[in-house]
């Protein structure tokens, strides 16, 4: 089922185009990231689907819904990137205010605070938080109403690493019961391995969209590979691979990915004399910079 769709969207400010022409889609239970410089275009995608700015042409629609509708705002939630609390309230006293206000049970207020690894902090006032539990209350005021639609903006800002595993690990669960998750994100090692679709703006334009590996063909990096030489065997490896580099016991070359066979083939015919070896495809990093580069 398709909780976002945005159909040539496009959103201008005078002669500004701050969105040019975007289609996207977010099914139930998917994770998309939405990447892109600062001024791409990705806090204005998110203000339009959050029904806070109007559009200037095209479609946007949540579940069948028209963004900022009653219906859409009940169905989304938001977690922006620096939230902002009652200083004077307890964790505990501002989760069940928004629950009062979303009609929930104020009850629920400690099972939210637990689920984001708050239970023992709910009675302290949140003046005495740090930036990343003051985040951790954000999220929690996001769970409120099991929403169908999460957009997510620098989400993991001011946590520390097991915090942020936590966090993706809590996206995992809703995604799998079908909460469809939109985020942006700077933390691009992280985006790798926890989001199932990754879209790239550009100047308000989406420049790429697809799975890492769709990503990783687009882009067609070299793989770089790293031999570890057995002792005494250093120059028959140096001699194997000419276009290394390196010295000693440890080399270093790229491939292309069309070559890879033919580079475990020539590993494999000089497997006596290499202790070790790996091979790392292009990392995220190197493929949004690559493609951004390119759509620049």
């Amino acid at each position: 089922m398709t909780i976002l769709s945005l159909s040539n969207l496009s959103k201008s400010y005078g002669r500004d185009c701050a969105l040019d022409a975007v289609d996207l889609e977010v099914t139930a239970g998917e994770r998309v990231a939405l990447l892109g410089h600062n001024g791409a275009g990705k806090s204005t995608l998110m203000k339009l689907v959050l029904g806070l700015i109007d559009r200037t042409q095209g479609e946007i629609s949540v579940a069948g819904h028209a963004p900022g509708s009653p219906v859409a705002r009940a169905l989304t939630a938001y977690l922006p990137e620096n939230v902002a609390f009652h200083p004077a309230l307890t964790g505990r006293e501002q989760i069940r205010h928004f629950l009062r206000l979303r009609g929930a049970n104020p009850r629920e207020a400690d099972a939210l605070l637990e689920k984001v690894g708050l239970a023992d902090a709910a009675r302290r006032r949140i003046g005495t938080y740090s930036k990343g539990m003051r985040q951790r209350v954000g999220l929690a005021q996001a769970l409120i109403g099991s929403p169908r639609l999460m957009v997510l903006d620098e989400p993991t800002s001011g946590l520390d690493p097991v915090s942020r595993r936590e966090f993706y690990a809590l996206l995992d669960e809703l995604a799998a019961t079908g909460t469809a998750i939109l985020l942006s994100s700077h933390a691009l090692s992280e985006v790798e391995a926890r989001t199932d679709r990754i879209v790239i703006l550009s100047k308000g334009r989406k420049v790429s969209e697809g799975t890492l590996g769709d990503l990783r063909a687009e882009a067609a990096l070299p793989l770089t590979v790293s031999l570890r030489a057995r002792k005494g065997f250093e120059a028959e490896v140096a001699r194997a691979f000419p276009e290394a580099q390196g010295s000693g016991a440890l080399l270093v070359l790229t491939c292309p990915q069309g070559a890879k066979l033919e580079t475990m083939t020539r590993i494999t015919d000089a497997a006596e004399a290499i202790e070790d070896f790996d091979v790392v495809p292009a990392s995220l990093d190197d493929i949004y910079a690559h493609i951004s580069r390119r759509a620049a």
